[in-house]
């Protein structure tokens, strides 16, 4: 059965779906394929046809898009003089700083893709709670959510009303970047938000939250139907605004096993992913995720994106197995290989590469974000060996 907040957002999302003239919904897939307007239809953005939206839609490209979490951080001097100026989230709430930083990064690498600069927790402020970035020591929120009777606190989110700094800055964003560059949006998944409300912030137990889990199943579906609905009102938002593509960060849902996961986490991703508009590529994310990735296919999304502690080609061909749609995949490479000599970190990513084969549908990424320290040459040799290599593979020989 459908969820109930998903009949009431009808109207939204063929709102939302006719702000997407390049794709058009397949009625008769059982998932919601992306599948690119017949010829004689109205001109496609420049975007559509690049080779990270092909890839979105598993069609061949001449070369492995690429983009990279994190891809405008601390390991870029620009933003480290930035951040000395000016506080977090002070800066995630400026559209013009924000547009800066992302154009900047993209152009900078030569990237495939520019993902919007944010922050998962963005949403949690019109939600009921207070975020505070402490130097060095992650997000606190407060008040936490601990007990059943703590829901009552919880708000509808209006994201025109309080994130609209956000929607702004993705239309400069989208205006500012080179028009064959499509623009990633993004969310927290209902599991990682939850998980940050209840414990306070980050936790290596995930105690509180698994102990309301268990304890009470009710209030835990009321939570997680509330988050559902509003985060997908927060990314179709996102849409409207000009994102192309939205990645669902599940970052903590590696806590928990495949029963449980099926149980507690399994309806209310598909949930949200259901209530997003139709026709947009989803990258469905989660770190530690490696037992689960069956069920997170069966959540939903286009790209299933893998961490760093599974080898590319036996997780694809994983997710291959059973009735239904066909899956790409995002990633791999360890975050912490980029501080290794150059040509090292060539060879991991041509054995990346040889694992996904040549095949439609990779999009190559980290395991995770960069780290702060990572030199900048090596993600800028990176970005050059995914395109040299991959379209070396192709027989397109080097560029």
């Amino acid at each position: 059965m459908r969820a109930p907040f998903a009949r009431d957002a009808l109207a939204q999302r063929a709102q939302q779906a006719a702000l997407l003239p390049e794709f058009r919904l397949c009625a008769f897939a059982p998932w919601r394929e992306i599948i690119p307007l017949e010829m004689g239809a109205r001109q496609p953005e420049p975007w559509a046809n690049s080779r990270f939206m092909k890839a979105c839609r598993l069609e061949p490209t001449d070369a492995t898009p690429v983009w990279l979490m994190r891809q405008a951080g601390r390991y870029m001097k620009e933003y480290r003089d930035l951040r000395a100026r000016v506080p977090f989230l002070d800066l995630c709430k400026d559209p013009g700083l924000v547009t800066e930083l992302t154009v900047k990064a993209a152009k900078r690498l030569g990237v495939d893709a520019a993902i919007i600069f944010a922050d998962l927790l963005l949403i949690a402020e019109p939600l009921g709670f207070k975020v505070e970035y402490d130097q060095g020591e992650g997000p606190s929120v407060r008040p936490a959510l601990r007990e059943p009777a703590d829901l009552k606190r919880l708000r509808e989110v209006n994201p025109e009303e309080s994130l609209g700094y956000l929607f702004e800055a993705i239309r400069r964003t989208r205006a500012a970047l080179d028009p064959e560059t499509p623009l990633l949006g993004f969310t927290g998944a209902p599991f990682t938000l939850a998980s940050y409300l209840i414990e306070g912030g980050g936790s290596r137990s995930y105690r509180h939250t698994k102990s309301l889990m268990y304890r009470d199943p009710g209030a835990w579906r009321f939570l997680m139907e509330h988050l559902a609905r509003n985060v997908a009102s927060y990314i179709n938002a996102q849409v409207a605004s000009g994102v192309q593509a939205v990645q669902i960060f599940d970052t903590w849902v590696g806590c928990l096993g495949p029963a449980d996961y099926r149980q507690f986490v399994l309806p209310y991703t598909r949930m949200l992913i259901e209530g997003i508009a139709p026709g947009v590529p989803v990258i469905h994310f989660g770190v530690g995720t490696g037992m689960l990735l069956e069920a997170m296919r069966e959540a939903g999304g286009h790209i299933i994106g893998l961490d760093s502690h599974v080898e590319l080609g036996q997780a694809w061909a994983r997710l291959d197995q059973g009735p239904g749609r066909r899956v790409g995949v995002q990633g791999n490479l360890d975050p912490t290989v980029l501080f290794a000599r150059l040509p090292y970190i060539r060879e991991r990513v041509n054995r990346i590469l040889e694992q996904a084969g040549g095949r439609p549908g990779h999009i190559f990424n980290l395991g995770h974000g960069i780290l702060p320290e990572t030199p900048v040459d090596h993600v800028l040799a990176l970005v050059d060996y995914v395109h040299e290599l991959s379209r070396r593979g192709r027989g397109g020989g080097e560029k």
